[in-house]
């Protein structure tokens, strides 16, 4: 999913009191969005969010 207001690629988490909560793909702290400021993810943003978990994978960073 992205987040259109602050244009970051999150997975989608769960559902709180009508706000989405989304996780960086490459970890870290969750954040809340409205529903109406999300979107699919295009192509290209999936693969540069895997490309990206990838990476911090092989640097030994936890997820």
């Amino acid at each position: 999913m992205v987040d259109v207001a602050r244009d970051r690629v999150g997975e989608f988490r769960g559902e709180w009191c009508g706000w989405w909560c989304l996780r960086p793909v490459c970890g870290g702290t969750e954040w809340a969005v409205m529903p109406e400021d999300m979107q699919l993810a295009r192509p290209e943003e999936r693969l540069r969010a895997e490309t990206a978990r990838a990476n911090a994978r092989s640097r030994g960073e936890l997820l």
